[in-house]
């Protein structure tokens, strides 16, 4: 072809992909219309308080929330040297690591044993997934409940087999892990849940296959079960992940911060420093940092994580 006419061509291509139609404009119009309500209440809640919590942090203010003077950067400056918020971002990230790798992990063998094909099995179903229905805040009271060292369950049984419990809530190195437990307890429904559909969706001839060919036990888990599932782990990382880092009613009900801010996660801190101290400002800086930190976690396990996904 010409390159006179082969440009011409593009023109023309270019110039009707441009082109919009009046039943195209009648199309996105109705689009947004359906969607201005979603909009809406995005903005109302999401991007307007975000923008404004990003505001606050260049300014300091009074008790009342009122802005005072310009801060600029002295509240993340402050962060830098804070040993409060240096230890609030060790108090997240074992809180991350305690929770999220153990409730996939435990989330996956229930829901392996859940998949199989025996009478009654919906019952356990049932019972196994049924955290998703409590709440939080229920959740918490029955493992505070449970971690009292004269009258909780957990104490007695371990005493039981001879080994002194430990005062869950009130030693620094195990009240993060009795937080970390009842976490674990509260998503454990979900990933149940989400897990165990992705097990029913992989296809029974390919473990057959397999069956065929040698394979077993420990094998099948490790070069069928996960690899096939691996989108449905993918997910649980992402948002159990955000959600860790956005606890709040467990710290709250349980420690409270301590014992000597070992519970103190960079969310808890966040409200001691915004409606205790009234410092909203201060608060606002830790807040964008958190943001930070999401958005900086969910693009690396995009980035790093999703490679080794299989999609079928």
């Amino acid at each position: 072809m010409d390159p006179k006419s082969y440009d011409a061509c593009r023109r023309y291509d270019a110039a009707n992909v441009m082109r919009w139609t009046a039943r195209d404009l009648r199309s996105l119009a109705t689009g947004l219309a359906y969607l201005a309500p979603s909009f809406v209440l995005f903005a109302a809640f999401v991007f307007i308080p975000l923008g404004r919590t990003f505001y606050l942090s260049f300014f300091n203010t009074r008790s009342t929330g009122a802005i005072t003077t310009f801060a600029g950067l002295d509240h993340y400056l402050e962060l830098v040297t804070s040993a409060e918020f240096h230890a609030g971002l060790l108090a997240t990230a074992l809180f991350v690591l305690y929770t999220v790798p153990l409730g996939i992990g435990l989330g996956l063998v229930l829901a392996v044993l859940l998949n199989q094909r025996l009478r009654g099995i919906n019952v356990f179903r049932t019972m196994m997934s049924s955290t998703i229905a409590i709440s939080a805040a229920v959740g918490s009271l029955i493992w505070l409940l449970l971690f009292n060292p004269s009258l909780g369950l957990l104490n007695y049984v371990l005493s039981l087999a001879g080994i002194a419990g430990p005062q869950w809530l009130i030693q620094p190195n195990v009240a993060i892990v009795a937080v970390s437990i009842t976490t674990i307890w509260l998503t454990l429904g979900t990933n149940i849940i989400v897990l165990l559909a992705g097990l029913q969706g992989v296809p029974e001839e390919i473990y057959e296959a397999a069956h065929l060919d040698g394979a077993h036990g420990a094998t099948l888990f490790t070069r069928i079960t996960i690899p096939m599932v691996s989108p449905s782990l993918f997910f649980l990382v992402v948002v159990d992940t955000i959600a860790v880092l956005q606890a709040f009613t467990q710290i709250h009900l349980l420690t409270r911060g301590g014992p000597v801010d070992a519970t103190r996660a960079l969310v808890y801190s966040i409200y001691l420093d915004a409606f205790q101290n009234f410092q909203f400002g201060y608060a606002s800086a830790q807040a964008a940092v958190l943001f930070a930190l999401v958005l900086v976690l969910t693009l690396v396990q995009f980035l790093v994580i999703e490679r080794r996904v299989h999609y079928q």
